[in-house]
């Protein structure tokens, strides 16, 4: 129903919104059943995690006809090959001043979440919403006379999904891949002071947008891009935390269990965690079929809980299963509620030993 609604095919509006609503239910539900205790609406609403926004937007009309991040730099080419499928039937871009068509969309998400809640218990639920930076990569500017227009432009329009969600008592979770992602897509090897650069002009526009809203209620979450492969042209962590950690967020959200980027928990022996501040790393990785064993959960909730303090980590997913609505998921829905089961076991056993429970 939802590819259907992007072709611009006709539905039955109350048919697809009564589904959504019992869809929402029923993956909350699935998520407390897991032993996961903070929960979202799985974004079920959204054709893509960052272009949905072109539904909900004035001036995203146009369409893009160049191929998905045409100067990205490839490691392996030849493993890319015939694996840079568009994410939908289009790809849009920005033709006319922002401004919003449909604001009532993140009232639907709200009280989607809100309705299953009520059904459940949890401890915390979130909605996530794309960083002014990710839309700015992925939705090109065709209208503002600089980059800089166009990120204040998001910012002014995305404040308010922000604070929809903030003032509905939820948690707001920023989903930034932009900023490690910047690295091998936007720029070259030697162009790593433009990268920082980039990056702090959209981590200024994403820090306006969040004025007002107080940091115990934003989450804010990086990757390296939602998906298996090489992954050798990653931008180490260590040379962009400090960046990550000016996002007002009280809530940092790390890709951590990719392989490639697995060992960094050793970062925070001489990175700080600033005070009243928590990490949330990946403990399981969110792009294959491997099952993970609750026991190197364990090992790894513990190993930065060592380092940051028991109080100060929350067990989490490198990313989301499913970041855009594909008619074939990558990871097999049997095996991802297998892999957060396994995660909740993990967090329970590290639980025991941090605390010194039998």
């Amino acid at each position: 129903m939802i590819h259907a609604r992007v072709l611009g095919e006709p539905i039955d509006n109350e048919a697809f919104f009564g589904r959504l609503r019992l869809a929402v239910a029923d993956v909350v539900k699935s998520q407390a059943e897991c032993g996961i205790d903070i929960v979202d609406d799985g974004e079920l609403s959204k054709p893509m995690f960052s272009d949905y926004v072109a539904d909900r937007l004035n001036g995203l009309d146009g369409e893009d006809p160049n191929p998905i991040f045409p100067n990205r730099r490839l490691d392996y080419p030849d493993y890319y090959v015939g694996q840079q499928a568009p994410t939908g039937p289009r790809r849009p871009l920005c033709v006319g001043p922002l401004s919003w068509k449909d604001k009532d969309a993140v009232v639907v998400d709200i009280e989607n979440l809100k309705a299953a809640l009520d059904k459940v218990t949890v401890e915390e639920a979130f909605l996530p919403a794309p960083s002014p930076g990710i839309i700015a990569m992925r939705i090109p500017n065709m209208y503002y006379p600089s980059d800089e227009d166009y990120l204040v432009a998001l910012a002014e329009v995305l404040r308010d999904e922000y604070r929809a969600i903030v003032d509905a008592g939820l948690l707001l979770q920023i989903d930034a891949p932009d900023l490690p992602m910047a690295w091998s897509i936007e720029f070259g090897a030697d162009r790593f002071d433009d990268y920082r650069q980039t990056n702090s002009l959209r981590n200024e526009a994403l820090n306006y947008a969040l004025a007002g809203i107080p940091e115990e209620s934003v989450r804010y979450h990086v990757c390296w891009g939602n998906s298996e492969g090489p992954h050798t042209l990653d931008i180490d962590l260590k040379q962009i935390v400090d960046q990550v950690l000016e996002v007002h967020a009280q809530a940092y959200s790390i890709e951590a269990a990719n392989p490639r980027h697995a060992h960094e928990w050793q970062l925070w022996r001489d990175v700080a965690l600033p005070d009243g501040k928590i990490l949330i790393p990946g403990v399981i990785d969110s792009t294959t079929n491997f099952v993970e064993h609750p026991e190197l959960v364990a090992q790894r909730i513990v190993q930065y809980a060592d380092l940051l303090g028991r109080e100060n980590v929350i067990a989490g997913t490198d990313c989301g299963f499913g970041t855009t609505a594909r008619l074939t998921p990558r990871v097999h829905p049997v095996v991802m509620w297998a892999k957060l089961k396994a995660m909740a076991e993990g967090a329970e056993i590290a639980t025991k030993r941090l605390w010194n429970q039998r």
